[in-house]
């Protein structure tokens, strides 16, 4: 089932975005279209936990929520094409 949530994208403004499925991301991913979430995990300081791909603003973007040192988990929001952290 996919889910329904408000991303704050670039500069504060919400939009709708609809998570995709795990055969959606998989397709996608394969494709090329993103980048692999392992590229990604390369570059976060802490250990991804959870991570799902979702559609909004035009964008593709995981959700991560990253258990940092000392085992507080931070949720941020990377651009799922260019590897660029959003927030």
């Amino acid at each position: 089932m996919a889910c329904l949530t408000i991303l704050p994208i670039l500069a504060g403004h919400a939009a709708e975005a609809r998570c995709l499925t795990p055969a959606e991301t998989q397709a996608v991913v394969g494709k090329g279209a993103v980048q692999r979430l392992s590229v990604i995990a390369r570059v976060i300081d802490g250990e991804i936990v959870d991570a799902r791909l979702c559609e909004g603003g035009g964008l593709l973007v995981y959700q991560l929520a990253v258990m940092r040192e000392g085992g507080r988990v931070d949720n941020i929001m990377v651009d799922a094409t260019s590897g660029q952290k959003l927030r």
